[in-house]
């Protein structure tokens, strides 16, 4: 049974696997407080339905109440340990089942299992706050093991930590001109192609979505990291094939036997 990958945009995914919806990083927003959406239309009502949905880190961009609260009653929803008490909105999510996982656990939903890894990024809620949740990727474990970084650095234990994935959805840019540490651009996306050894790669989080009134501001960094990762894991990883999809594309990959 072949998995398939949707990209709708920045962070968010469907992966489908043995049955069974995932979707990462809810962002159905046209505009995100000083963000707008600039390439891309909104993801239809189909792509709000998941079995299960993951939250990375609790960064607005990544968990964002308004998204969440369009996913059907009864949705599974994983957040980063700590973060009912961090983001007090998700109190108004009651017609979720909202679970708070850390780095080593894991969550059956049909025939798939979901395991939290580490990421390396600052996953506070506000800039100045305090530190109550951790940052995640996650693992999602069906007839493929694929990962979804979420937003994370380049880190020495990422391989043994993530552990062996034939499908990695990494993030390669951001939504400004600049990136600052804990995150990936295209040729650290790469180099952890390479490392954890995936055989099939989409690059997510770039090109969607920009900030008002900077549009002539480096935009090479809006439009450009997506083919930038296609030609540097080329060089870094080059027995992995890359996707690099469109907003709303989907790619059909075989599982390994």
């Amino acid at each position: 049974m072949p998995v398939e990958i949707t990209w709708w945009g920045h962070a968010t995914c469907t992966v489908q696997d043995s049955n069974v919806r995932v979707l990462t990083d809810p962002l159905f927003a046209r505009r995100l407080a000083h963000l707008r959406r600039r390439r891309g239309a909104l993801p239809p009502p189909g792509a709000h339905h998941a079995d299960v949905a993951l939250v990375s880190h609790l960064h607005a961009d990544h968990l964002h109440v308004p998204s969440l609260m369009r996913l059907a009653p009864g949705t599974r929803l994983l957040v980063p340990r700590g973060a009912r008490r961090a983001v007090p909105a998700l109190r108004r999510l009651a017609h979720l089942r909202v679970s708070e996982v850390a780095p080593g656990d894991e969550t059956a939903v049909g025939d798939v299992v979901v395991r939290a890894v580490p990421a390396r990024h600052d996953g506070r809620r506000l800039p100045l706050g305090p530190h109550r949740s951790p940052a995640l990727g996650y693992v999602i474990s069906g007839e493929a093991r694929t990962y979804f970084a979420g937003d994370t650095g380049l880190f020495d234990e990422m391989a043994k930590e993530v552990g062996p994935v034939e499908v990695a959805l990494l993030p390669v840019g951001g939504w400004g001109p600049y990136l600052g540490e804990g995150h990936l651009d295209a040729d650290r996306a790469a180099q952890a192609l390479a490392r954890l050894g995936a055989r099939s790669a989409v690059p997510v989080h770039y090109g969607t979505y920009w900030p008002i009134g900077m549009d002539a501001v480096r935009p090479h960094e809006f439009h450009t990291p997506g083919d930038e990762f296609v030609r540097l894991a080329a060089r870094h990883a080059p027995g992995a094939a890359v996707h690099r999809l469109g907003h709303g594309e989907s790619v059909r990959l075989e599982a390994a036997r």
